[in-house]
C-alpha cells in the first residue's frame, strides 16, 4: 500500500507541474483533470469519503467542463474576430 501512495503522490507532483508548464489548453486541462481524479483517490484512502466524492464531482466534474466550455467560447469569439478582419 506504501508503494502505491508514493505512486500517487509522484503522479500528482507531475501533474501539477505539467499542468503549469503545457502550452496547449486543452491538454493543461485534461491533465487538471487527471489531477483532481488523482488527489479524490488520496482522499479516499485518508479515508475522508466526503473530501473524494466533493473533488471527484467539483474538482473532475464541474469545474472541467465549465474550464472546456469557456475554451470552446474563446475558441469561437477568436474564430469570429479572424472572420470579421477577413471582411
Amino acid at each position: 500500500m506504501e508503494y502505491f501512495e508514493l505512486l500517487l503522490l509522484g503522479l500528482l507532483v507531475i501533474c501539477g507541474v505539467s499542468t503549469c508548464l503545457t502550452k496547449n489548453l486543452l491538454s493543461s486541462l485534461v491533465i487538471f483533470m487527471a489531477y483532481s481524479v488523482i488527489i479524490s483517490i488520496v482522499w479516499a484512502l485518508l479515508k475522508a469519503p466526503d473530501l473524494a466524492v466533493t473533488e471527484a464531482a467539483v474538482g473532475a466534474g464541474i469545474s472541467s467542463i465549465l474550464l472546456f466550455l469557456t475554451l470552446r467560447k474563446l475558441n469561437n469569439i477568436r474564430k469570429e474576430a479572424e472572420h470579421e478582419e477577413k471582411h
